[in-house]
């Protein structure tokens, strides 16, 4: 393997890796409060759709920088407006969460296809990339980690480093964390410490949205220039970053490198003259991650610790 194809590799490994962090780590929050957030991959969907056409409205006037920053707010809003039906069923109404989240991975596509058609006419959303960073400077100097991490990337790929950093932090060495991990693993006794329950429920499935959607747009603007209503299962694939990963930041970072190096091999191993010349048929590369996540799952969701009270609605009366 030549140099340039192991930063070839390392870069694109980054784009598919950072958008399943971003995600998983929305996943984290969600069950750390109690509540399973299914609905991952629908939330990723909408949230890359509406930040995707604010995107292809405004072009004509900005570009750049500024309006990446502001599509991913727009995503983040959308992801939080959309968790809220969510949290909404599952805290208030008691709904069955598996059920409640599929009901939103199932409307997304439809909501994102129809829309789109009677908007643009067609089901894609288009979008100039006009966001890459060809270098940063002087960290575009670094031996080694200048070509790895700081030219051609995007702005994006340091954001989810720092969620990732805010993760760690908040979830350690906070007060809001401590509340967030007593919901999930026995709500009865952060109630009956003075924990309002169904306010921490609440904010950490409008976190996971608001990640979710966030997630969305950054797994489409480094891969493609149109969008069509989907987002190749990505949401699942969080889901399975955040099991292998044990509900920690930490072991989520891994968990998400080695399920983006998965979708890379099967997304680009064109431009990979080792894996080209092994003459392994296309279809066979393209079931690589999900592959992967059958058997990783298969001998490590025996020893999966997730949170003891995660998918339970909570009954103030049980104890």
């Amino acid at each position: 393997m030549t140099l340039s194809t192991f930063y070839f590799l390392v870069q694109q490994t980054m784009f598919y890796s950072i958008p399943l962090l971003i995600v998983a780590i929305g996943g984290m929050y969600s069950e750390r409060s109690g509540v399973v957030n299914i609905a991952l991959e629908g939330i990723m969907i909408i949230g890359a759709f509406v930040s995707l056409f604010f995107m292809n409205q405004m072009q004509s006037t900005m570009s750049g920088q500024t309006l990446l920053v502001l599509s991913m707010l727009v995503a983040i809003a959308t992801g939080i407006i959309l968790s809220f039906f969510h949290a909404y069923a599952s805290i208030n109404f008691k709904a069955n969460q598996v059920i409640s989240g599929t009901a939103l991975n199932l409307f997304a596509p439809a909501f994102a296809i129809f829309t789109a058609r009677m908007l643009n006419g067609v089901q894609q959303v288009t979008f100039l990339n006009t966001y890459r960073i060809s270098e940063v400077p002087l960290l575009s100097k670094i031996p080694v980690l200048g070509d790895l991490l700081f030219k051609n990337t995007y702005i994006t790929t340091y954001i989810g480093f720092i969620i990732l950093a805010i993760a760690t932090v908040v979830l350690y060495k906070t007060r809001f964390g401590l509340r967030l991990r007593a919901c999930g693993e026995h709500p009865q006794a952060a109630d009956s410490a003075g924990i309002n329950v169904r306010k921490m429920r609440y904010i950490g499935v409008l976190i996971s949205g608001a990640l979710a959607g966030l997630g969305g747009l950054v797994l489409m603007v480094p891969v493609t220039t149109a969008f069509d209503g989907q987002v190749g299962g990505y949401g699942f694939l969080a889901l399975a970053v955040l099991i292998f990963g044990q509900w920690r930041p930490g072991r989520i970072l891994f968990a998400a490198f080695f399920f983006g190096l998965m979708k890379t091999i099967s997304a680009a191993y064109t431009g990979i003259p080792f894996l080209l010349s092994l003459g392994i048929p296309s279809y066979l590369f393209k079931m690589t991650p999900y592959l992967a996540t059958i058997i990783i799952l298969t001998f490590t969701s025996k020893k999966s610790a997730a949170p003891k009270a995660a998918g339970e609605p909570y009954d103030p009366g049980k104890r």
